[in-house]
């Protein structure tokens, strides 16, 4: 690298998130569905990789698999349209929507939507792309 250039990630949204965050938004009050893939019903990574895809970026299927692809970010540098994985186990995923908020499929009886982070599992990973 040259004098003035960084590897350390800024909070600065990328396009391709950006992109996939206004796509997943198109979704907000659908039904949850173990499994789910769309148009009418939704899992938490069926949700997400149907997004990424709507910004040209192909994901693997679930979120064990997503959580190990693209760029890792820091907690402090996570802006809107970076992935989140959940627990240890990475069972869970869904879009930073800024302001505390994620953009999820969250479970059985609750509609796609925004959750706080508060209100959600400890977060394993964020990742960019």
């Amino acid at each position: 690298m040259g004098a003035g250039s960084s590897a350390i990630p800024l909070p600065i949204p990328s396009p391709a998130g950006l992109t996939a965050l206004a796509a997943a938004t198109t979704q907000t009050g659908k039904p949850y569905l173990w499994g789910g893939t769309g148009p009418n019903a939704w899992d938490c990574s069926g949700l997400v990789q149907w997004a990424f895809r709507q910004a040209g970026v192909q994901l693997p299927r679930v979120s064990q698999q997503q959580a190990w692809v693209g760029t890792p970010i820091p907690f402090a540098a996570m802006a809107p349209g970076d992935i989140i994985t959940f627990r240890a186990a990475n069972d869970h995923v869904g879009i930073y929507a800024g302001f505390g908020q994620v953009f999820n499929a969250y479970g059985a009886g609750v509609p796609i939507g925004l959750t706080p982070l508060s209100q959600l599992p400890p977060i394993n990973q964020i990742r960019r792309f």
